[in-house]
């Protein structure tokens, strides 16, 4: 058995009273949180594998990203000028290139993703997107938990759904990994615009029987609910509630053209959530701001994600946190209408609530998994405080972040990443990139 003691940091354990440890102790057994503690009741160094003094570290959780799609990484910079979250954007800025993409691109996109996202304490992800056998492999290489969500897209073509709808089965099937980091779902890009309402009822039959989740975009814009507005009179959430839809594991991101009455829906969910993506939503350009306040007064998990990186262009999970604060007080007119340590549970047991993982992760507690993150608070931009979170949401950075464990295993120590070097890494992703984009413009000239 392997036994670690971390001490003399400042515990911000998110637990179900949030508290907050000062000179604050944790004892690792295993992969999995033994004890925790403050004071003078700190045990001594023997009888443990590693101790490290934490002093002038804040210890907490590690970082739960609930949307991202890691592979876009390659189009970082890219969509300039483009707003994503629109069909049109979408289209010219994103899938025109996508369909240059080969199973080969992946590894060292994702590769670079899961690095960035180390780095600045995220340690659980979910991911949806194509080519997700490969994109699996390659977070289990990383070392970090993820939920990879098999990217289905219809486009009007009922046996490619049919078809899609299998291959995203057999994934779920085959692709539950031994130590448990990664966990199949399904990703039907988004409802209506490219699965149809039939695909979509199909899939929670599917994904129920399997035991998985699905994780989706739902209202972003105004043409998500142009089909359903037009055929049944109601919003894209009313109809598909109506069709069963609801009744599965639903994580649905973005969301920022939510009614009174989609809210409702999916309180009365027995298990939705919203992955609220703050700075994708403010570069898209949209007006439309995900009501986060109303979601949560409604019961409503809402955790917190990146989206991609030519959305956002960054995986810093505490920018993150950081944005949505300030977003949401600009959207309800009044100072800080979600405290601090709101936003950290949004970006930590919300997160792992969305995603079914509550029980595993998500908070410093005896018997959960030991997914850390040590950040060093002891340099410029940080001072004494009475308030450990906001200290860490509107002063710090992802850059902050010194050490990072999942499941006990230290896979960012002193800022390096443990399991491979970040510039082998990043070479092997300068030339895939070089390649893949050699390749996109092959083909439009070939076109």
């Amino acid at each position: 058995m392997v036994r670690q003691l971390l001490h003399s940091a400042t515990l911000l354990t998110v637990d179900d009273s949030d508290r907050v440890i000062d000179d604050g102790w944790l004892i690792i057994e295993d992969g999995r949180i033994a004890e925790i503690g403050g004071g003078t009741r700190k045990p001594g160094p023997s009888g443990f594998d590693e101790v490290i003094d934490l002093s002038g570290h804040l210890l907490m959780p590690g970082l739960v990203n609930a949307h991202t799609h890691s592979a876009m990484i390659l189009f970082r910079g890219h969509a300039e000028g483009q707003s994503l979250l629109t069909m049109e954007g979408w289209y010219n800025a994103i899938r025109e290139p996508e369909l240059a993409m080969i199973a080969e691109d992946m590894a060292p996109a994702v590769a670079l993703s899961c690095a960035e996202m180390a780095l600045s304490g995220t340690t659980t992800f979910c991911d949806q997107y194509f080519f997700a056998e490969e994109i699996a492999a390659a977070a289990a290489r990383a070392g970090l938990r993820a939920v990879i969500a098999y990217g289905i897209v219809q486009l009007g073509d009922e046996v490619r759904g049919t078809e899609e709808l299998a291959k995203a089965s057999a994934f779920v099937e085959g692709q539950r990994s031994a130590d448990g980091r990664v966990i199949p779902w399904f990703g039907p890009h988004a409802p209506y615009v490219d699965n149809s309402e039939a695909l979509l009822t199909e899939e929670v039959k599917v994904a129920n029987r399997l035991g998985c989740g699905i994780h989706l975009h739902m209202a972003c814009g105004p043409e998500d609910n142009e089909l359903t507005l037009a055929r049944y009179g109601t919003t894209a959430s009313v109809a598909l509630e109506k069709a069963g839809f609801f009744n599965g594991r639903i994580h649905a991101a973005h969301c920022l053209d939510l009614s009174a009455e989609d809210i409702a829906v999916f309180a009365r969910a027995e298990a939705a959530s919203v992955a609220h993506c703050a700075s994708a939503g403010l570069r898209s350009g949209r007006e439309a701001i995900c009501p986060v306040v109303p979601l949560r007064e409604a019961g409503v998990t809402v955790a917190l994600g990146t989206d991609n990186v030519a959305a956002n262009n960054a995986y810093d999970m505490i920018a993150e946190m950081r944005v949505a604060g300030l977003v949401a007080s600009h959207r309800e007119g009044r100072a800080q209408p979600i405290s601090s340590r709101e936003l950290v549970r949004m970006a930590t047991i919300e997160g792992a609530k969305a995603l079914g993982l509550e029980h595993e992760i998500g908070s410093l507690e005896a018997g959960k998994a030991a997914d850390l993150v040590a950040i060093d608070i002891s340099g410029p931009g940080y001072s004494n405080t009475p308030d450990a979170a906001t200290l860490l949401i509107y002063s710090g950075s992802g850059r902050d972040v010194r050490h990072v464990w999942v499941a006990g295993e230290r896979l960012v120590r002193d800022r390096r990443l443990t399991r491979r070097a970040f510039a082998e890494i990043r070479a092997d992703y300068d030339a895939s990139y070089r390649i893949f984009w050699q390749r996109v413009q092959a083909a439009k000239e070939a076109a």
